[in-house]
């Protein structure tokens, strides 16, 4: 199989640091605020009035900015992204609904999102309500991976927010973060 660049039809290219200028960042930043706010009190329907390809299409537009919100630390507009009874499977977990998993992930966020250190996720597949990717950190300083990981969300596009995340990580360095870093992110 050939190789691709994941991002060719995409807003922006996080596959790597450097890559979105800040301009883009800030709109990514407002429009992921406008779609946290576009999610509905119950799971919408799949039919022909809310359809997979609609749904496809609003994961796609979505990636970028939770990939610009991660980046910023905005843990306000990731747990937004959540429906409240998420299912959240990982090494730590089972987590059932976003205040289970709130405390664990703050920590997750603290050590992707510190200065010093970049988040790229250099693949992204979307199907439907399905978006798998993998993600690094990687040290600015050193080139070092910091922590890595994949992750598959179930999501039911900008009307219905995520309600199953499965996710793999491995931390290289820390696994708690400092208190410092911990007040970094925006709750």
């Amino acid at each position: 199989m050939a190789k691709q660049n994941y991002y060719k039809n995409l807003s922006a290219d996080y596959s790597r640091p450097g890559l979105v200028a800040p301009s883009l960042q800030t709109e990514l930043i407002d429009l992921a605020e406008k779609i946290v706010a576009m999610k509905e009190a119950s799971l919408p329907t799949i039919d022909s009035n809310y359809t997979l390809e609609q749904i496809e299409k609003e994961n796609i537009e979505w990636w970028p900015t939770h990939c610009e919100a991660l980046r910023q630390g905005r843990g306000d507009i990731l747990t937004g992204e959540y429906r409240d009874d998420l299912v959240y499977f990982c090494q730590d977990g089972p987590y059932k609904g976003v205040e289970q998993q709130k405390e664990r992930e703050k920590h997750w966020w603290a050590l992707i999102a510190q200065p010093g250190v970049t988040m790229c996720w250099p693949i992204v597949m979307f199907f439907g309500e399905h978006t798998y990717f993998e993600w690094k950190c990687v040290d600015d300083e050193t080139n070092e991976t910091i922590a890595k990981g994949n992750v598959t969300w179930v999501r039911r596009g900008n009307r219905g927010g995520c309600y199953l995340k499965t996710e793999q990580l491995t931390f290289y360095r820390d696994v708690f973060a400092e208190q410092r870093l911990l007040n970094l992110i925006k709750t």
